[in-house]
């Protein structure tokens, strides 16, 4: 085993494997751990914090004992590259938090409000003077996970609609489908019955 562990390639290749490893795994639990922060999860984000400072003592610890090793230094930053990335797209998938939509429109907005209230989504409707004329605003506080079903429809009734999302911290009371499955189930039903109007 000592034989391996000093050959070239444990040096020049396992290392590195290692370091940029461990590196994608604590950028990525920081990146992760940030964001709950900024959603005020105050129970998850102390755990990702321990793993991700455990984890990167251990490749700044591989580095150090091996300075001269330039492959090790492009590791390091190559797993800091990615753990950003990778960090991104796991917040993504999770779909943590909440989230409003404001959606205007110069169209009439009937059917687009018929739907959400129908998928049992809060809504407030405000009529309002844009640039170019009267406009609808429509405000809907979701959860983030039922963001890409609100897109999908918000461009199916109304395409050229205007509209903004913005991350929501803290949310009191509200309107919320009760769960995400039965929500898909429903709004497939809606979608089905428009259609065959």
């Amino acid at each position: 085993m000592s034989d391996f562990a000093n050959s070239p390639y444990f040096t020049y290749l396992i290392v590195p494997l290692l370091i940029c490893l461990a590196r994608i795994i604590d950028v990525s639990l920081g990146t992760i751990r940030i964001i709950l922060v900024s959603k005020g999860a105050k129970k998850i984000a102390p755990v990702l914090g321990f793993f991700e400072i455990l984890i990167w003592l251990i490749a700044i610890g591989q580095v150090m004992q091996n300075l001269t090793n330039v492959i090790n230094y492009i590791a390091y930053a190559l797993g800091f590259a990615m753990g950003n990335y990778i960090g991104i797209l796991i917040e993504q998938k999770l779909a943590i938090g909440n989230v409003v939509v404001r959606i205007i429109t110069t169209k009439d907005a009937s059917e687009l409000i018929d739907f959400l209230k129908s998928a049992n989504f809060g809504v407030t409707i405000i009529d309002a003077e844009g640039a170019n004329g009267p406009v609808h605003l429509i405000y809907t506080v979701i959860k983030r996970s039922s963001l890409p079903i609100i897109i999908t429809h918000v461009k199916e009734y109304n395409p050229k609609a205007f509209y903004t999302i913005e991350d929501v911290r803290f949310v009191s009371e509200g309107i919320f489908p009760k769960k995400f499955f039965h929500l898909k189930s429903k709004v497939t039903a809606l979608t089905g019955a428009r259609k065959a109007k």
